[in-house]
């Protein structure tokens, strides 16, 4: 059974940092793809960032680049968030995501939410 939980979130203020964690299990973690993605209120879920299976290739939103790192420890199951220099348009919760099998079934976790506020 296919498990992402993700976990980090909070409250934060404008300029501060987070680090979300999302432990991965139910699949060979180290050969996929993992993505971070997030929802703000009345706005569509949006890609944040990627990670390829070895961690070494990454790609980010245009609105987080520069600010947001994604990594993986693929020994831990575990893909991270680095979140620096938090804006309010950072508010939102974060879901970790995964295709697998042929058919690039989706799989998401419950989401972490992370508050900005002053």
């Amino acid at each position: 059974q296919v498990k992402l939980e993700e976990s980090g979130g909070g409250l934060v203020q404008p300029g501060g940092s987070l680090t979300l964690s999302c432990q991965a299990s139910g699949f060979t973690f180290r050969d996929n793809t993992m993505y971070w993605y997030r929802q703000a209120p009345g706005k569509p879920r949006e890609l944040v960032a990627t990670i390829l299976s070895a961690g070494i290739s990454t790609s980010y939103a245009d609105s987080v680049e520069g600010r947001f790192t994604i990594s993986r420890d693929n020994d831990k199951n575990t893909v991270f968030l680095r979140m620096n220099n938090i804006v309010p348009d950072d508010a939102a919760v974060y879901y970790c995501n995964v295709l697998l099998g042929f058919h690039r079934k989706d799989y998401w976790g419950q989401g972490t939410q992370v508050v900005v506020s002053s």
